[in-house]
């Protein structure tokens, strides 16, 4: 354990931290470099429990007796400042008080990913933030076993997709699916049926899909406005929709995740 007190907002060891309001740079310097950030105690604590390697921490001075056995329990430097130099740090102020950098995993092979699972989410092109955490946050509270993204979908430790989540991106397994839509013969492969979610003419109602299409599948949701691209729903096996009412035609595709999510596993 080492405590470092930093007055510095300039201070080359924050570097980890700097510019998080920048989502353009933080999009690419994440993933390039390894790490992301987990923001407040419960997050942290998720991403440690989940065995994300920590780098560092920076926390305002109050944290310190919040996040003792957290502290206690690494050697990874822990820096603290006030409120003001961490918010000229990060560029913005941090009501949570703690942030940690963390390091990344190597993601798993889809084919093991999928191997044997019963129920697996498939995102197209989904690249707000705000809707990958959500949906993982379905995912890990209605029983899915995994999270497939295509190439261009958001990526989920990113700081909005982790807190949005509430760290249940840390708890459901996930992999990027490339080639796309090519990949998806991995999972019609394994078993699933690839399910669609789509309300264009020619789709199921998914409480009318008989058991046998739910049993083991892949729901795959498409991006906030456009949905799924024509060739994802042509290497569906079935297309299915959220009955609607009120003359409403879709949902937001975080809700639509949770409703489908609930209908594959309870229905």
């Amino acid at each position: 354990m080492s405590v470092i007190c930093v007055e510095d907002p300039g201070d080359s060891r924050l570097v980890d931290y700097t510019g998080l309001t920048d989502v353009e740079l933080r999009r690419r310097r994440e993933p390039a470099e390894g790490l992301f950030m987990a923001e407040g105690e419960k997050v942290i604590r998720r991403a440690l429990e989940a065995g994300y390697p920590m780098r560092s921490m920076l926390l305002s001075e109050r944290w310190l007796e919040t996040m003792a056995e957290v502290i206690e329990g690494t050697d990874v430097p822990v820096y603290v400042g006030s409120p003001e130099v961490v918010e000229r740090v990060t560029g913005y102020q941090v009501h949570r008080g703690a942030l940690a950098s963390m390091g990344r995993k190597v993601l798993p092979a889809v084919g093991d990913l999928v191997a044997g699972a019963r129920r697996v989410a498939v995102l197209e092109g989904v690249n707000d933030h705000t809707n990958v955490g959500a949906i993982f946050r379905g995912a890990a509270a209605l029983g899915m076993d995994a999270v497939l993204l295509s190439p261009d979908c958001a990526d989920p430790l990113y700081r909005r997709s982790v807190k949005v989540s509430m760290g249940a991106v840390f708890s459901v397994p996930y992999a990027r699916l490339d080639p796309w839509p090519g990949g998806l013969d991995v999972l019609r492969g394994a078993g699933l049926t690839l399910l669609a979610l789509t309300p264009g003419e020619g789709s199921v109602a998914l409480n009318e899909l008989p058991s046998a299409d739910t049993d083991r599948c892949a729901l795959m949701l498409g991006a906030e406005g456009p949905g799924l691209t024509a060739k994802a729903l042509a290497a569906a096996d079935r297309l299915v929709r959220i009955p609607m009412s009120h003359g409403v035609d879709s949902l937001n595709v975080g809700a639509a995740a949770a409703v489908a999510f609930y209908a594959v596993a309870f229905g």
